[in-house]
């Protein structure tokens, strides 16, 4: 199935278009999502499940590098998240539709990471599709 999505070129536009794919994976998956009112709050979704809240921020990526794709995980350009305004980064491969349900605290302060969904080696692999940890934490 080809990802007609990446054809989005607008960072916005292509980040809502993520945005919506989230809540309906995320819906596939059981998860009750909450969307906070305006754009002030430092994540996009309160996902819950059985009566616990957590804070999930999207990013969608489509910028290739070698067999990885970059993907910034700071907030207003440059901005880390803290541990006390978000749980989770729910990041968006676009080009191979894959998802990466990350805890804040794997990112360590980076900037942006590297994804890489054809190489079962990568660091980030363990969460690749890792919808489950937004139903046990």
């Amino acid at each position: 199935m080809t990802n007609q999505g990446i054809d989005i070129q607008h960072p916005k536009l292509r980040g809502e278009w993520a945005e919506l794919r989230f809540m309906a994976r995320a819906a596939e998956h059981g998860l009750c999502i909450a969307k906070p009112w305006g754009d002030m709050a430092r994540y996009d979704f309160a996902v819950e499940h059985n009566g616990r809240f957590l804070r999930v921020q999207v990013k969608c990526t489509v910028h290739k590098r070698g067999d990885s794709y970059r993907c910034h995980v700071t907030g207003n350009g440059a901005v880390l998240y803290r541990r006390d305004e978000l749980d989770f980064i729910a990041a968006y491969v676009a080009d191979a539709d894959v998802w990466y349900i990350i805890p804040i605290e794997a990112t360590r302060g980076q900037v942006r990471i590297q994804l890489s969904p054809n190489r079962k080696q990568s660091r980030y692999e363990r969460y690749r599709e890792a919808w489950h940890l937004l139903r046990t934490k």
